[in-house]
Order: C-alpha cells, then structure tokens, then sequence
C-alpha cells in the first residue's frame, strides 16, 4: 500500500464534513478520525445500497481488521469525500479499499482498507452474508 490513491480507482463516494473536534494540537485531523471516515463510508453503503437495517438485521458486520496510509494532512474546515470499493469479497467477509479525498483533489489524502466479517447478531458467529447485501458489494468489487 505504498502507493498513491487516485479517485478513479472508487466505486462509490460520501460527502463528509469535518469537525472542529477532528483536529487534534497538531493542527491536523487526527490519525483515529479517519477510521470514523473509513466507517462511515462503509456503513453507508451497507444501509442504503445493500438493505442493512444497523437495528434489526439478524446478520451483522464486525470489523477484523484494519490499515490507513496518510498521505497529506488534512484540518478542519476542509470539506472530504470517502471512496469506497471491494478488494475482495468472500462468503462471510469483504474486504474494503477506502480512500479519504480532499474536495476538489483527485490524490487520496489517506487511503487504506478494512476488513468486515458477517456475524449473527446474537451468537456473533461467522455466516453468509445476506444476498441483497452480497449483490450491492459485487457492484463495488474491482478484483
């Protein structure tokens, strides 16, 4: 993951607004704020584009496993965009490539991905994802 991300290389994106609480005394966004960014666009996706219901659906996702590669600073009051796309998409888990945009810019600004095991919601064992939600990531997936 050394190299630069570029837009194009997304599927899908979320506005997001920063916050004055996302700057940290350094002056920039906080290396743990784009972990919210990374899920925000995932969930995101999850919900409105594969039918996720984060209250009542018996399928969940937990996340397993994570990285984030920081490439330029970013501050508040900037004005971001998330990509989203799928890396790779098992039965129980997906791989998200998430890439964090400064509007205007083509270059990631962070980039990294996260790893989303599908567990029941009660017994938090590992199970198939749900079809509608197999279907909205294979739209995503750049494998």
């Amino acid at each position: 993951m050394t190299e630069a991300e570029t837009a194009d290389r997304y599927r899908y994106f979320v506005p997001i607004t920063t916050r004055w609480m996302d700057n940290d005394v350094y002056g920039h966004i906080n290396n743990v704020t784009y972990y919210s960014y990374f899920d925000t666009v995932a969930n995101h996706y999850l919900i409105h584009e594969g039918g996720l219901d984060i209250l009542t659906s018996p399928v969940i996702g937990l996340v397993v496993e994570s990285r984030c590669a920081y490439r330029a600073p970013l501050a508040y009051p900037d004005r971001l965009r998330a990509g989203l796309r799928v890396d790779k998409l098992g039965n129980r888990s997906v791989t998200y490539g998430i890439g964090i945009f400064k509007e205007g810019e083509e270059q990631a600004s962070a980039h990294g991905y996260f790893v989303h095991v599908f567990v029941d919601r009660q017994s938090r064992k590992a199970v198939a994802m749900p079809e509608r939600l197999r279907e909205a990531l294979t739209r995503l997936s750049v494998a």
